[in-house]
């Protein structure tokens, strides 16, 4: 990979992260990458996992299999911010989706990544987590 500014390997590994390829997802992690989101999310309770993903292949599991199962159809991420300083990347988003319950969903995201050597090293995530389980909650099908 040509050599990138940690801004732009971020904004491509959106772009990689929409493929659902995981080929191209493992492509813009660290073997020993780690992604940490707020414990007891809603998604991590709805896949029966943890808050703290270690490793490219369990996230390359997450990002395309785990993912688009609970986030099942019209997934449109809107970026609000791409804030970039040395090897730290902060991105604001809004994600909008259909549950796999049908509910719809609609959230505030905020993610700090850090980078080395061209590479994703770890994922910070943080939402609104009342929010994102009162849309899980709404179909009054409980979590798994």
């Amino acid at each position: 990979m040509d050599t990138l500014t940690s801004k732009e390997l971020i904004l491509r590994a959106w772009r990689e992260f929409a493929t659902l390829d995981p080929e191209r997802v493992a492509s813009v992690f660290a073997a020993d990458a780690e992604w940490l989101a707020p414990p007891g999310n809603a998604t991590a309770r709805e896949l029966d996992g943890t808050h703290h993903l270690v490793g490219r292949d369990r996230l390359v599991q997450f990002l395309t299999v785990e993912f688009p199962a609970v986030f099942a159809a019209d997934r449109q991420v809107d970026f609000r911010a791409v804030t970039a300083a040395d090897t730290t990347v902060v991105v604001e988003t809004r994600m909008r989706a259909t549950l796999r319950n049908g509910q719809k969903y609609d959230n505030d995201y905020c993610f700090v990544f850090e980078v080395s050597d061209g590479l994703i090293t770890r994922v910070r995530e943080y939402m609104d987590t009342r929010r994102a389980e009162e849309m899980f909650a709404a179909s009054g099908v409980p979590h798994r």
